[in-house]
């Protein structure tokens, strides 16, 4: 017997949603990812929700603790946060999407409690963040959030190829990689390169009627890789490979 599974959409609030632990959000192109994500980076700026979900807390603290995880206690400084995403673009964006929010944040914090924000959504959002602090610690949150805002250009936010790069860099004893490496992101000239390696090692030894019946299909290196190129995506669905001469004889 199958058995169902709870496949309900529910709708995420930024201000509540549990900063401890491992948590997953599940989402599709344009339902607010980088918005979330800039909300719960100003969170965890000012250590939101350490008090705020104590009773949520202490549900999962048995599990947590079991898993090694804690709740966010305390306020981050930027580069105590890693944000990893695709793209190098999406990388700028992301990062300056975050740096307006925390000044947004911390210009609510600085406002009069009568003041009513420009944006009405985003208002709403941010006078409930306000909401959860006493007005007396307004001023140290202000100061937080732009100091937040104006530490960015150092804040850990790149894509995930990016990091990892860095991590290899960083700690190059730990994972047996050299202290300079190049990222390489374009692998055309890689595949170029092993084309011509194949060409040379395998092509230029044939004898003049092997060469010329090669050369009916491809007549140098640059056709060949162009003719492979669709059949990478799909090389674990290719017979074994053997020596061009060898094939050439067993064609005849």
């Amino acid at each position: 017997m199958t058995q169902a599974h709870d496949v309900t959409a529910h709708v995420l609030e930024p201000l509540r949603f549990p900063l401890y632990g491992s948590r997953l959000i599940e989402a599709s192109a344009g339902t607010g990812k980088t918005f979330t994500i800039a909300m719960l980076y100003v969170r965890l700026v000012l250590g939101h929700g350490a008090a705020n979900d104590h009773e949520a807390h202490e549900a999962h603290e048995a599990h947590d603790e079991q898993a090694g995880q804690g709740e966010c206690a305390r306020p981050l400084t930027p580069p105590e946060i890693l944000v990893v995403t695709f793209t190098d673009a999406a990388t700028k964006e992301l990062r300056e999407r975050i740096r307006a929010r925390l000044i947004e944040a911390a210009e609510a914090f600085r406002a009069d409690p009568d003041d009513v924000f420009a944006n009405e959504a985003d208002g709403d959002l941010l006078h409930a963040l306000r909401a959860d602090y006493d007005p007396a610690a307004w001023p140290a949150c202000a100061r937080r959030l732009q100091l937040a805002a104006e530490w960015m250009d150092e804040a850990a936010v790149s894509t995930i190829h990016g990091w990892c790069n860095r991590m290899l860099s960083e700690h190059a004893f730990d994972s047996d990689s050299l202290f300079s490496q190049t990222l390489v992101t374009d692998q055309s000239e890689l595949r170029a390169e092993v084309v011509r390696d194949y060409w040379r090692t395998y092509m230029a030894p044939l004898d003049v009627q092997s060469a010329q019946e090669v050369r009916a299909w491809f007549r140098h290196p640059d056709e060949l890789r162009k003719a492979i190129f669709g059949l990478l995506a799909h090389a674990d669905l290719l017979p074994d490979a053997s020596e061009p001469a060898a094939s050439l004889l067993a064609a005849r």
